[in-house]
């Protein structure tokens, strides 16, 4: 590809709408005659429906209709779940999996606070939400389970008792010879380490439009979703239509973080509605039901011990996993095995033994969260990391420096299988370049020389490092269809739904290219399945790599008709026409080129003569990713710790990444900054949490802290590119990079803050409440008797 995009800092071609607020997102879609739907929500962790009275509701000003689980039984079926192992991970591997059918409505039990139980349909949304406050429901409460690794064991209240378990997955695995590895070690460091319940919280909550069609049987829902093809695979199941008669739009999204991409009761619900009533319905989320009914995340336990031999060469790893997995488990083995698969990172360890459980709870289910199990595994291994550096009397980073696997042993085997069932083998990068360059950059050496000084003032600031490697881009495709009209302008479509991400920018940067045209030529639309018949959507840290060279393989195609086209216009052999800025010329001749414009009009028949060639301009592309590319990164943080309130301030944060060849920078940076700035909202502030009786405490932006501007410290990036052989285009995939290692970083640089005091951190969110009752317990715990 002749670059001349691809590559560039190019300023976003969405942003203008969106700052003028000419954007269109779910609840800008107003039809007529649309009716809005409101929910009753389970108010209990745990409880069985006795009876439901909805006679008062249904009687209230401007309800339609009223509906439970009865009311729409014909319709019922459990809702989508994902995270079967693929057939090359369960050879290797033995999983016991267990799943529960989760309905839109509650049939006879609510399992979490904020289950739908009722839907009610009225004229206007605060009918709808006033009628559900008179549905009268008979509750028989029941002892809820709560904590993840209670449950795990027997004799506590079950969330499913057919299952005689709350144990919803569980495995183990194995490499290299762990035992004699810890056998033969000189030092064996153990911690248990905890991550909290944290969520992806976009800016716009959740929304559902659906409008039925019953003069020929269409359905259209519009749906603030990162996955529109998956919400039509689901409603030709519930609704029995063929794929061709229901549309799905996503819209103009504002976040989505994996929030956005599970499978909801709302999907469902609202278009049944419109089919039932045969007018539009909308439903937009309140921010309080979003916080206790959209998917939670994270949420992680982990008793991990490393051995070393005295030099600090890592021998082997052992890890025991806690995964709190929410009322049922929709994710399958995703979360769980992502864990699993990121332990190791860039780190050279032959020797690896995990033993995960996957835990049912009465809470909100969970789901994949920016990064999704990753930034759990790398929060353990490098604070394991740390406590190993201490315990050796070693600095982190040299520790680092002995432990990273070097650019030349690349690719890397590490004998085990990744979530796609293939080989986990690092591609590309260069691991301790990372390291050296996000150190140079964050001024490693001089902040060791100040630091001491600094102590003697009582000044405590410190300085924590995490490195990741990011298995990006899961497959197996993405679709897209290129078509050009008339005037020879661009037309670019694919499954891939931009929630934030710029693709109407890299998506026409990859276009423009590939074809040879202006990039204001080219308009891409994400997102709409009459679009592109064939998708899967954004998540995975995929678009680039998936989406982005189907569209270079489809653009290749159409290019190459146009080639054909102006070839006989031109008199030429196709070999010797190129096209550039928007025009095809023979090579070598470019005065006398000729506007594509020309050639799409000179192949469209007429009375008089045929066209000079078929004009179907247009060709649809499905790319085929087998496996993963490896993306990765060294993140520093730098922080100051007020010892007498516990407050932490960021005072500088790098990141040195490589995520293959960059499309571009000014993307690829915002990217980063985002993912930093939801990590250091894992790091420091925000935890959904829970009471002993499943009741959300954290359920209001008055409770669930979440960062602010003047929270976030400068964000320094680097850019390190190893393009992938994976591809064509060389990408890996860099959405969720930025969220991964924050929470190790900035834990581990607090804790470097506070060595004097002879702090371990072991859990997030590092609060200040948190470091206080560290810092007091270590004081009486020093105290003479």
């Amino acid at each position: 590809m002749g670059a001349r995009y691809f590559g560039a800092a190019v300023k976003r071609r969405e942003d203008p709408r969106f700052l003028r607020g000419e954007a269109c997102y779910v609840d800008d879609v107003t039809l007529p005659g649309m009716l809005h739907a409101a929910f009753c929500r389970s108010p209990h962790a745990h409880a069985r429906i006795v009876a439901i009275r909805t006679r008062a509701a249904a009687e209230a000003a401007g309800v339609v209709r009223v509906f439970t689980f009865a009311d729409l039984e014909r319709w019922m079926k459990p809702l989508p779940v994902f995270g079967a192992p693929p057939p090359g991970l369960a050879a290797a591997i033995k999983f016991d999996v267990r799943a529960a059918p989760q309905w839109a409505l509650c049939r006879d039990r609510a399992r979490y606070v904020g289950e739908a139980v009722a839907m009610v349909v009225a004229e206007s949304r605060a009918q709808a939400e006033d009628a559900v406050h008179r549905i009268e429901v008979d509750w028989e409460p029941l002892p809820p389970a709560v904590d993840m690794v209670e449950p795990g064991e027997p004799g506590g209240p079950l969330v499913h008792p057919e299952w005689g378990t709350n144990v919803a997955l569980s495995f183990a695995h194995s490499i290299g010879d762990p035992d004699a590895a810890f056998a033969r070690a000189d030092v064996v460091v153990s911690e248990t380490f905890r991550v909290q319940r944290y969520v992806g919280m976009p800016l716009e909550c959740r929304g559902v439009v659906a409008r039925w069609d019953r003069r020929d049987g269409t359905l259209t829902t519009w749906n603030s979703t990162q996955v529109p093809h998956f919400v039509q695979q689901g409603l030709t199941g519930v609704l029995g239509l063929p794929p061709h008669k229901i549309r799905v739009i996503a819209p103009d999204l504002g976040g989505g973080f994996g929030t956005k991409a599970s499978g909801y009761a709302e999907d469902v619900l609202v278009p049944i509605a419109s089919i039932v009533l045969t007018r539009p319905v909308k439903w937009i989320e309140s921010r309080r039901e979003h916080m206790s009914s959209a998917a939670h995340a994270r949420h992680q336990t982990h008793a991990m011990r490393l051995a070393a031999t005295r030099d600090g060469t890592i021998l082997a790893l052992s890890d025991r996993i806690w995964l709190d997995l929410g009322a049922y488990n929709v994710w399958g083995i995703v979360l769980p095995y992502n864990t699993v698969a990121h332990l190791i990172g860039p780190h050279r360890i032959t020797n690896m033994r995990v033993d995960v459980r996957g835990v049912v709870t009465n809470k909100t289910p969970n789901a994949p969260y920016r990064g999704a199990g990753r930034p759990e595994a790398v929060f353990a291994m490098d604070r394991a990391l740390d406590c190993l550096a201490r315990e050796l009397r070693m600095d982190p980073a040299e520790i680092r420096r002995r432990n990273y696997i070097r650019a030349d042993e690349l690719p890397y085997d590490f004998g085990m299988p990744y979530r796609d069932g293939n080989p986990l083998v690092y591609d590309t990068g260069d691991f301790p370049a990372a390291l050296e360059r996000a150190l140079a950059t964050a001024g490693y050496d001089g902040f060791r020389t100040a630091q001491a000084r600094l102590r003697a003032r009582g000044v405590y600031r410190g300085i924590g490092i995490s490195g990741y490697v990011e298995g990006t881009a899961i497959g197996p495709f993405e679709g897209a269809t290129v078509k050009l009209d008339l005037h020879g302008r661009v037309a670019v479509a694919t499954g891939a739904v931009s929630s934030g991400q710029g693709h109407e920018t890299s998506f026409a940067q990859v276009a423009a290219d590939a074809l040879g045209v202006p990039l204001d030529w080219v308009t891409v639309i994400g997102g709409d399945t009459a679009a592109v018949p064939f998708g899967v959507g954004t998540f995975a840290s995929r678009s680039a790599v998936t989406a982005g060279n189907s569209i270079a393989d489809a653009c290749h195609e159409v290019r190459a008709k146009l080639v054909r086209a102006a070839a006989r216009l031109l008199e030429a052999a196709p070999e010797d026409v190129e096209i550039a800025d928007g025009r095809a010329f023979v090579r070598g001749s470019p005065q006398g080129a000729l506007d594509l414009a020309r050639v799409v009009q000179a192949s469209i028949p007429t009375f008089a003569a045929p066209g000079v060639a078929s004009p179907d301009f247009e060709a649809s592309a499905y790319h085929h990713v087998p496996t993963v590319t490896y993306a990765s990164a060294v993140h520093v943080a730098q922080v100051e710790v007020d010892v007498e309130t516990g407050g932490v301030k960021l005072l500088r944060y790098v990141v040195a990444h490589d995520c293959g060849t960059v499309i571009n920078p000014i993307i690829v940076e915002g990217q980063v900054h985002g993912g930093v700035a939801q990590g250091v909202g894992g790091a420091l502030f925000e935890d959904m949490s829970y009471d002993a009786e499943g009741q959300l405490v954290t359920g209001s932006l008055m409770d669930y802290a979440l960062p602010k501007a003047d929270d976030l410290p400068p964000i320094e990036t680097v850019h390190l590119e190893f393009p992938s052989p994976r591809n064509p285009l060389g990408v890996k995939g860099l959405g969720e990079g930025g969220a991964i290692s924050p929470p190790a970083a900035i834990a581990n640089a607090i804790e470097d803050a506070l060595v004097p005091f002879g702090v371990r951190i072991t859990e997030t969110p590092v609060t200040g409440a948190r470091i206080r009752a560290l810092l007091a317990g270590n004081e009486a715990s020093h105290r003479p008797a």
